[in-house]
């Protein structure tokens, strides 16, 4: 399986918004902003936001990237991943992502 790691751990490669933007397909985005409206309480998420390459690739980026803490803090440190930092399981930066997504801690233990 094809692995795209996030600076958070998540695999890009599986991420509904990745698989929606390399195939331009619609009714995925579609699919995907009504689930993410639920999941991550964005009420006004909409198809046409539902563009990314993935996080450490060439490309469309979410709108949130630019802002994302994780991938601030990461880059700030010049680190790819988290898996770089010696403060990742104590870190309340990323705390959620690891706690609602094991296979993120996963994948970053295995980028090193």
């Amino acid at each position: 399986m094809e692995k795209l790691i996030a600076c958070c751990g998540l695999n890009c490669a599986t991420c509904e918004a990745r698989i929606a933007t390399v195939k331009n397909d619609d009714e995925l985005r579609k699919i995907t902003a009504e689930k993410w409206k639920t999941l991550y309480n964005v009420p006004d998420m909409s198809p046409a936001l539902i563009n990314c390459t993935g996080c450490r690739e060439e490309g469309v980026k979410l709108g949130h990237w630019s802002m994302c803490q994780i991938r601030v803090c990461a880059t700030s440190k010049g680190f790819k991943t988290c898996g770089e930092c010696k403060d990742l399981e104590e870190c309340s930066i990323i705390s959620g992502v690891l706690k609602y997504s094991p296979e993120a801690l996963l994948n970053l233990r295995s980028q090193n």
